[in-house]
């Protein structure tokens, strides 16, 4: 290899020698992308590399290259290499020799979003699959959680600093109590449960353990959420002569309680969004509602707060609230499957 060709792949070699380092005795498993996207192809990550490890459960390793600047030095930024980060994933090793192939599409598809949208992942994150992680399974693992990889961490490469960031399959639950505690300590929670929370597309929730339900309960009371912003599918806000009317889906109630406590009860503001509405709740002294910037902002003291907490209830109806000018009406909630089919209506 010549001098120049070491320089132009400068990243790619900087993330393989430290696949090689953590596995000195292997050669990893490369899937590599025929049609990279800069030529026109669908895949935008040039490869996705797979290793055995023994640690903890047994588990094959993925690791990501591309989301990092591989070859030259592109962006004008010295002190980070491309979007700062590659993806690893660890799965639970069925007995199979050769390591499956839909984790490698799943990493290709996070890549999409972060490459279409420019959002990117970071340590304590969660995002909603919509949807069995591996597709056309029945695993209960419908969303993603991420953190940094604790056997790879950081490192300096000739192109800028990185960090490693595993992919965690969670359940729509877990998924849930993360976003109302910090998520950082939630996966540090579930490592001592999970050996390097590898994912086992078999198993339950950790929120049917009651052990590990305890520790996510005091760490919410004690920390409160470190998600400030949550997604509801619907959602409609309307201000009259001071006073507010909130439409809320029933289905969400729970979710929904659980973070106005943990952000707006803990002194924080909670960003809710819908399809085409939006609105801040923040703590105050002073009841009060107003817009700011075209942005319904509603104001909870302490007595406010746990009243709106308190009609937010599985079921439909309309509830005027005493000690806010706010008028709540929840309305059925469709859930449906991956298909679109509805399979349960909360009325």
């Amino acid at each position: 290899m010549n001098d120049e060709t070491e320089v132009t792949q400068a990243g790619f070699d900087a993330i393989s020698h430290a696949m090689r380092r953590l596995y000195p005795d292997q050669e990893g498993v490369y899937y590599g992308t025929i049609i990279p996207a800069f030529l026109g192809g669908n895949d935008p990550l040039d490869g996705v590399e797979v290793w055995k490890s023994e640690k903890g459960i047994p588990h094959w390793h993925y690791v990501t290259y591309g989301f990092t600047e591989l070859f030259e030095k592109e962006s004008g930024d010295s002190d980070e290499s491309g979007y700062g980060f590659e993806l690893t994933f660890r799965l639970k090793r069925d007995g199979g020799e050769q390591p499956p192939a839909w984790p490698v599409s799943l990493l290709q598809n996070l890549a999409r979003y972060v490459f279409s949208s420019g959002n990117v992942f970071g340590p304590g994150h969660h995002m909603d699959a919509n949807g069995p992680i591996a597709l056309e399974t029945d695993t209960r693992l419908t969303a993603l959680g991420f953190r940094t990889d604790p056997e790879l961490g950081e490192m300096d490469t000739p192109n800028g600093h990185m960090a490693f960031l595993q992919v965690v399959g969670l359940t729509e639950d877990e998924m849930n109590a993360m976003m109302c505690w910090n998520g950082g300590k939630f996966l540090t929670a579930l490592e001592k449960q999970i050996p390097l929370c590898v994912t086992d597309l078999s198993r339950v929730s950790m929120m049917e353990d009651p052990g590990f339900r305890a520790v996510w309960q005091e760490g919410m009371e004690r920390d409160g959420s470190s998600t400030g912003f949550l997604y509801m599918d619907e959602l409609g806000i309307r201000l009259e002569n001071g006073r507010a009317a909130l439409r809320l889906g029933a289905g969400h109630n729970q979710t929904l309680v659980r973070m106005l406590r943990a952000r707006v009860g803990k002194g924080r503001s909670l960003f809710l969004q819908g399809s085409s509405h939006a609105v801040l709740f923040r703590p105050g002294e002073q009841a009060g509602v107003s817009e700011e910037d075209g942005m319904p902002v509603l104001t909870l003291p302490a007595d406010a707060l746990e009243e709106l907490c308190a009609v937010l209830q599985p079921h439909a109806g309309i509830y005027p609230l005493v000690a806010f000018p706010l008028t709540v009406e929840l309305v059925p909630t469709r859930i449906t499957d991956q298909n679109g089919n509805v399979t349960k209506v909360i009325q």
